[in-house]
């Protein structure tokens, strides 16, 4: 039985001023194995600090196209509790579809031997760990240099592989912006197939490279706690300094609406 979710059509729900994609986890997974043969479209997994840095005043050319590769993405689906639980106190009822667990289910239950895994980003000991997880799909990996956004030739880089490779799913793992600006890059490039996912760690979390927060943990909606934790230097500033401005942004939508 389709959920309420599901059923809500193309008809996208609005908050912090983001289109969300009105679909379950089912739902994307059904939207997702439709769209590998066609032609290049990409999803976005917005979290807290992605809508914080949407809302961000700068003007530079990084923070306009973010928005751009946010307006343009075939699928934008809710990947924090915290935007969730906020976006209801507005009366809109996000349907949750994280990152890591649609990546999960898409290795599991979607992708066959006759599917082409592009991977760009990530570590070669990750990328092995994966190949070993899944003998019998075809992954390619492209390591892309640091700072790629600001590389015309990296970006180059990237389309030429994806175009030759001509992959059914693309997992972009550079981080944000990069991997959502780059995905709308190379959507405007042309000459590339399939539907690729902006998935930050979520191949570190399926490979066990990194240690994802207990289930109990998450579904309290305090899994931001557990990662600070884990890696504290790299992620105080992201929970404890711009995190925190999402309830401000929650609550001038509650006040505009």
């Amino acid at each position: 039985m389709p959920t309420e979710a599901s059923i809500a059509g193309n008809r996208p729900l609005q908050f912090a001023g983001v289109k969300f994609s009105p679909l379950d986890e089912q739902a994307v997974i059904a939207q997702i194995q439709s769209r590998r043969k066609g032609s290049f479209t990409y999803c976005v997994t917005p979290n807290v600090d992605h809508i914080v840095t949407l809302h961000g005043k700068g003007a530079s050319p990084a923070a306009q196209e973010f928005r751009l590769a946010y307006r343009d993405a075939a699928l934008c689906l809710c990947d924090s509790r915290i935007v969730q639980k906020l976006a209801a106190l507005s009366g809109v009822r996000l349907p949750l579809v994280t990152g890591s667990d649609l990546t999960a289910r898409i290795f599991q239950e979607v992708l066959t031997d006759q599917d082409r895994i592009a991977v760009i980003g990530g570590s070669e000991r990750s990328l092995d760990r994966l190949a070993a997880l899944y003998p019998g799909l075809s992954i390619r990996h492209h390591i892309p240099p640091m700072g790629a956004l600001q590389k015309p030739d990296a970006i180059k880089d990237i389309i030429r592989f994806l175009q030759e490779s001509r992959p059914t799913v693309t997992l972009f793992v550079i981080g944000a912006p990069q991997s959502e600006i780059i995905a709308r890059q190379v959507a405007m490039a042309g000459g590339v197939t399939g539907i690729a996912l902006c998935v930050g760690a979520s191949i570190e979390f399926l490979t066990g490279d990194k240690k994802r927060a207990p289930r109990w943990v998450r579904k309290i909606g305090m899994e931001w706690v557990f990662r600070l934790l884990s890696e504290p230097r790299r992620l105080w500033k992201r929970y404890l300094y711009y995190g925190p401005r999402i309830f401000l942004i929650a609550w001038r939508t509650r006040k505009d609406a």
